[in-house]
């Protein structure tokens, strides 16, 4: 077993482990106590973990266990997790330049000092692409549920420290899948879409990590081709996997947001209503603006 731990002082803006994990970004981790959005209060030092796929490692999976305690970042796994960490949590993001960079804005000042330290992540592209096409019309826990079956009945399991982890499955394990065993993993109506693009990817015939060599728009447009995927689904893709920081997912919450706080940048249309709000946001770091807005709303904050 390999340790070690971060200085949370040693990152710019701080850090918040619980809010970057349990904000609806990421259904790869697991909370070990089992609390996993069932408490929305600060603190805690909870142990997550996730398993990193081959595509990261270049040999077996991995387990990464993680918390955050006495202000440092701690983590145990079978290989040397602090590169991988940084990368996956974005711990080489200057959070205070990146909000500097954001309009001076009661909403966002409000959100940020809500939720000051949440990162965004960069989630292994394939479980982004599934796990948000799971995303319509459900609840962060629901989500987060199927993404665990799914992992569990089709991923590698990992042993580590006693116990069992599972990865998310590869392309190629989730294309042998049949609809009715999806169904049967509450996946519902997506089933479909979860095969097909899984077998779409499991072939060549796209791969969701080809988006990030394009433009935002592009971008956007190249993962709708996948079956399921829709503009606010590529959106949360791009910003949550590819490093699209400009990316603003029009979800329930930030729809709310613009009614009731930015009504000139509702223009109807998807994209033009995303252009409209990205750009009040500052563009740039739009989307970290967003997911700032959509966790303080999601979690009770007043519109």
């Amino acid at each position: 077993m390999e340790t070690g731990s971060i200085p949370v002082r040693s990152l710019p803006g701080g850090f918040d482990l619980q809010a970057t994990l349990e904000s609806g970004q990421s259904y790869t981790w697991l909370r070990e106590d089992g609390g996993m959005y069932d408490e929305v209060a600060r603190g805690g030092d909870a142990w997550y973990a996730t398993v990193l796929p081959t595509s990261v490692t270049g040999g077996r999976p991995a387990v990464v266990r993680a918390r955050q305690r006495d202000g440092r970042i701690e983590w145990a796994s079978n290989v040397d997790a602090h590169a991988h960490l940084v990368r996956l949590l974005r711990l080489d993001d200057d959070l205070d330049a990146i909000m500097a960079r954001t309009p001076d804005d009661p909403l966002l000042t409000t959100a940020y000092d809500a939720y000051r330290g949440m990162r965004l992540v960069r989630d292994p592209p394939f479980a982004s692409l599934v796990s948000f096409i799971c995303s319509a019309q459900m609840r962060v826990s629901r989500i987060h549920g199927m993404q665990t079956r799914l992992a569990r009945e089709f991923g590698d399991p990992v042993e580590f420290d006693g116990r069992t982890y599972y990865a998310f499955p590869r392309p190629e394990q989730l294309a042998r899948a049949t609809e009715e065993r999806l169904r049967e993993l509450r996946l519902g109506y997506r089933a479909p879409y979860v095969a097909r693009t899984a077998e779409m990817v499991a072939s060549g015939e796209a791969r969701p990590e080809d988006a990030a060599d394009l433009g935002y728009e592009d971008a956007r447009e190249y993962l709708t081709r996948f079956v399921g995927v829709g503009e606010k689904v590529a959106d949360c893709v791009l910003l949550f996997s590819l490093g699209f920081l400009e990316a603003v997912p029009l979800d329930t919450w930030i729809r709310t947001a613009i009614a009731e706080y930015y009504p000139e940048c509702d223009r109807g249309g998807y994209a033009e209503t995303s252009r409209a709000i990205r750009e009040r946001f500052g563009g740039e770091y739009a989307g970290y603006a967003q997911t700032y807005v959509f966790f303080y709303l999601r979690t009770g904050g007043a519109v």
